[in-house]
């Protein structure tokens, strides 16, 4: 338990985190890889270039310091981000190295303002944060590795198929090498995958929504092609797309994360964007095996048709699912496009065509997509007056504020 003076300094420094949060973490990352450079092994390189993680960071050290005196509240956020720490093979004997660092980028960035008594303070506090993670994270590690099928760290799979779904989206399938039984998981869950690309110094993880129903034979992802590959993400995506082929392996680690279904009766509302539209393909199948006779609305959205994956999935979805609706949305269709059946208009999504094609009465919305998206959406379903509780969304890579 922390003291009562310990918790009144953390609250104090609420004001300064809120302006100097992310230049704080960011002195941090430098500094601890610059130290510790095998640490870029198991961090996502994407995201520290994009200073999202950074970001994350920042906006989590301010909401443990905002709810020092009852932490509990954010045990929901911590579960997330331990998810995500599992999958990575974040374990505790890295959370000292990350204390170490992150208390000298707290003196670092404030200086003289940063007192003997606050670095102390920030000490204690940290000590009983990372223990919650710890803890969180070590029950994590030993459900994943005691469930059927499951296992400890990375373990090498097979690429045994892969799939063009569109111009920009390839489906890789993976089954174990060692020809072992799979993990059931939950519709939503993903995978982390590591690579060694020829001619990097590091390993590259990246984290995959898993894109079908949990089956006995194979995992599948289904990966967007990045323009280029001077883009953060595009090294990884294009590589897998370019240079992983059938009966190349990769390592992979248990299925992880929250943003999952929810088994209840009332209808629900899918609503992604771009390659945002994979959990939601796992979660759809799913229903179309154990909740067939499910009210489902499922709501895509995209640059145009060619760029869509699973159309023709989706069109055999429907025929198992009795009571769903397929609407998408393109921002420049083609002449082709307008001809889709399930076509609804150009441009984007908003408030009003919610209002008239997506609000139903007790449903629950799940929406994925680039961060702009994910802002649009959430706040046209807010406009109609969906309450938070019926509202689930995922980021891809570090949350960030909406």
């Amino acid at each position: 338990m922390l003291s009562q003076k310990t918790i009144d300094i953390i609250k104090s420094t609420v004001p300064v985190l809120q302006v100097h949060g992310t230049q704080i973490t960011t002195v941090f990352y430098k500094n601890m890889f610059a130290a510790h450079p095998e640490l870029l092994n198991i961090f996502n390189h994407a995201n520290q270039a994009r200073g999202r993680q950074q970001t994350a960071l920042a906006n989590t050290v301010l909401a443990a310091a905002q709810n020092i005196d009852q932490l509990e509240t954010i045990i929901p956020v911590v579960k997330q981000i331990a998810h995500k720490h599992r999958s990575l093979m974040v374990k505790a004997e890295h959370y000292p190295i990350v204390g170490e660092f992150l208390l000298k980028a707290i003196k670092e960035v404030l200086g003289d303002a940063a007192t003997d008594e606050i670095i102390q303070a920030w000490a204690d506090a940290y000590g009983v944060i990372a223990q919650v993670f710890i803890d969180i994270e070590k029950e994590m590690y030993e459900e994943s590795a005691s469930q059927n099928g499951g296992w400890s760290d990375y373990k090498e799979f097979k690429v045994i198929k892969k799939v063009n779904e569109s111009d920009v989206i390839t489906s890789f399938y993976l089954a174990p090498a060692d020809g072992s039984s799979l993990p059931a998981y939950e519709a939503g869950q993903y995978i982390t995958i590591r690579l060694s690309i020829p001619g990097e110094k590091f390993l590259f993880n990246r984290q995959y929504s898993l894109s079908c129903a949990s089956n006995k034979e194979y995992f599948r992802i289904s990966v967007k092609k990045e323009a280029s590959v001077e883009n953060p993400d595009g090294k990884v995506s294009n590589y897998l797309h370019s240079d992983i082929n059938v009966d190349d392996l990769v390592e992979v680690t248990v299925p992880a994360g929250d943003f999952t279904l929810l088994k209840e009766e009332n209808p629900i509302v899918f609503i992604s964007g771009g390659v945002g539209i994979t959990p939601f393909m796992s979660m759809v199948g799913s229903i179309a095996t154990e909740q067939p006779n499910r009210e489902v609305h499922f709501i895509h959205s995209a640059r145009s048709g060619s760029i869509q994956a699973f159309k023709e999935e989706l069109i055999q979805l429907k025929e198992k699912i009795t009571n769903l609706t397929l609407s998408y949305i393109y921002e420049n269709p083609s002449e082709e496009d307008k001809l889709n059946p399930f076509f609804q208009k150009a441009g984007y999504i908003d408030a009003d065509w919610l209002k008239e094609n997506a609000i139903t009465t007790d449903g629950h919305y799940y929406v994925c997509g680039p961060v702009p998206f994910l802002q649009a959406v959430i706040t046209g379903l807010k406009k109609n007056g969906i309450d938070d509780s019926h509202i689930h969304y995922e980021f891809f890579g570090p949350s960030m504020k909406l």
